[in-house]
């Protein structure tokens, strides 16, 4: 019974569930500031061209069978001016920031065989003693390889 619990309690701190934890509750927060932001200042604007901020009460009947095909008109307006806002005021700002960090150590590269990290001005890896760049006059034709 103990070893239950101390793997259950293994479970609680696993960085995945800690992670996945963060990501929920900023989700949801993201969410409210997302809807708001469409409310306060998408529809009113969509309200100015079309004149209704709500197409809610649009529909129609065939044969007593009632279409609330306004709702669905929201739903999907709600879904095109979330994901374009997500799209242009979340993704594509993190885009350009993510290309303007540094990429790493300029010192370094990968080697091209195990991939492992080593100086720039290398010619072998010390790692799988690939060979990655000669020395002039040496190699092949100097019958040192």
């Amino acid at each position: 019974m103990r070893s239950i619990i101390e793997d259950f309690k293994k479970f609680l701190v696993k960085g995945n569930l800690v992670t996945l934890a963060v990501a929920f509750v900023i989700g949801v927060v993201f969410s409210a500031l997302m809807k708001a932001f469409i409310a306060d200042l998408i529809t009113p604007i969509i309200a100015l061209i079309v004149g209704k901020p709500n197409f809610g009460a649009l529909s129609f009947t065939i044969n007593s069978s009632h279409f609330l095909y306004g709702d669905f008109i929201n739903a999907v307006f709600t879904f095109v001016t979330t994901a374009a806002a997500v799209f242009f005021f979340v993704v594509k700002p993190y885009e350009a920031w993510d290309s303007r960090r540094s990429t790493g150590d300029p010192s370094v590269k990968d080697c091209p065989e195990c991939t492992t990290k080593i100086p720039v001005a290398a010619r072998r890896c010390p790692q799988c003693t690939a060979v990655l760049s000669e020395a002039p006059g040496l190699g092949a034709e100097a019958g040192l390889v």
